[in-house]
C-alpha cells in the first residue's frame, strides 16, 4: 500500500477513536464511574479498537482471540492488565448495546500470595523518606491507611480531618465516599507536609503537589515510592499497591476483624479483602502454637 494512502487510512482511524472514546467518556461518566475507572478503561479500549480497526458490531471471536494473544504475547501484559483490559471492552460492549463475543472473558487471576513488607522493610522505607515531608507524609498515608494511590493523589486540602485523625475518600472505587482513620504519628507527618504546602503558591486544592505546583498523579507517586525503597536497600519492587498489601497484612496480624479491613479498604465484597488480607507464615506459625493438634 502506498504510504501516503496507509497514513491517511491510519489519521482517519485514530480520529474515528478519538471520538468514540470522548463518548464512551461521557456514557461513563453519566453512569457515575470514577475518575480514574474513566481514565484507565479509556485508554484501555482505545488500544483495543485501534487494535482491531473496525466498529465493535463486525469485530468476530477470531478478532477476540487475536487480540487475547497480542496483550499476552506482543505486549506481555500481566493476568491483571489483561483482566483489566477485558473488562472495559465488556464494559465498551454495553455502552454500544452489542451483544457480548462468547470468547470475551477475562483470563483466570494469578492465585499467588500479594507481595507486602516485613515490619522491619517498612521502618525503614519510612526512615529513607524522612528527609523529604512531603515524600514521608505520602508513604505514611499509604502505609497507614491502605488507600489506593488513585484515591491519594485526588485528595484535597478539605478532605482533611486531622483533629479527629480521618480522611474523607470521595468517589472511590465504585463511586463510593468513605472514611479512613489515621494513627497519631501519621496526622503528625502530614501535619508537617502541611506546614510547608501552604506556602506554595497555586490554585491547586489539591493535598499533595507535584515539584510543578500541580496535582501529584499516580505514575509520580510510584517513581518515588520506588527511588525511596531503592534508598532504603529494600530488595522487593516497592509500589503504592504493595504498601496497600503491607497495610491490611499489617491489621489482620495484629488481630484486626475482616469486615473492619474490608471498610477500611473500600472493598465492596468481603471476598476481595481475603485476596489481599492473607495470612502470612508468622500468623500461621501462630495459630498452629495455639490450635494445632495436641497428643
Amino acid at each position: 500500500m502506498d504510504t501516503f494512502i496507509y497514513e491517511f487510512i491510519l489519521h482517519l482511524l485514530v480520529s474515528a477513536v478519538q471520538e468514540e472514546i470522548e463518548n464512551f467518556r461521557k456514557w461513563m461518566t453519566g453512569e457515575r464511574k470514577s475518575k480514574h475507572t474513566v481514565k484507565e478503561y479509556s485508554f484501555l479500549v482505545s488500544k483495543f479498537l485501534l487494535y482491531v480497526g473496525k466498529d465493535i458490531s463486525l469485530v468476530s471471536a477470531e478478532d477476540i482471540a487475536g487480540y487475547k494473544h497480542y496483550m499476552a504475547v506482543n505486549r506481555k501484559y500481566a493476568k491483571s492488565t489483561q483482566y483489566l483490559a477485558i473488562k472495559a471492552i465488556r464494559l465498551y460492549y454495553r455502552f454500544r448495546s452489542v451483544e457480548l463475543p462468547d470468547n470475551l472473558n477475562s483470563p483466570v487471576r494469578s492465585g499467588k500470595l500479594p507481595v507486602y513488607l516485613t515490619d522491619k522493610e517498612a521502618s525503614s522505607l519510612i526512615s529513607a523518606a524522612a528527609p523529604n515531608p512531603r515524600d514521608l507524609a505520602v508513604i505514611m498515608v499509604l502505609i497507614y491507611t491502605g488507600m489506593r494511590v488513585s484515591e491519594l493523589c485526588s485528595l484535597d486540602i478539605n478532605d482533611l480531618a486531622l483533629d479527629d485523625r480521618t480522611i474523607r475518600i470521595r468517589s472511590g472505587k465504585g463511586d463510593k465516599d468513605r472514611l479512613v482513620i489515621l494513627s497519631g504519628i501519621c496526622a503528625e507527618k502530614v501535619e508537617d507536609y502541611l506546614k510547608e504546602r501552604v506556602s506554595v503558591k497555586t490554585a491547586s486544592e489539591a493535598v499533595f503537589l507535584s515539584n510543578r505546583k500541580g496535582r501529584m498523579d499516580p505514575s509520580t507517586v510510584e517513581r518515588m515510592v520506588r527511588r525511596v525503597s531503592i534508598k532504603a536497600g529494600i530488595n522487593k519492587r516497592v509500589t503504592p499497591h504493595v504498601l496497600r498489601h503491607t497495610f491490611a497484612t499489617s491489621v489482620l496480624r495484629n488481630g484486626g476483624d475482616i469486615r473492619f479491613i474490608q471498610q477500611i479498604l473500600g472493598h465492596a465484597s468481603v471476598a476481595t479483602t481475603q485476596i489481599y488480607t492473607h495470612i502470612d507464615d508468622r500468623m500461621l506459625k501462630k495459630m498452629y502454637e495455639e490450635h494445632g493438634p495436641f497428643y
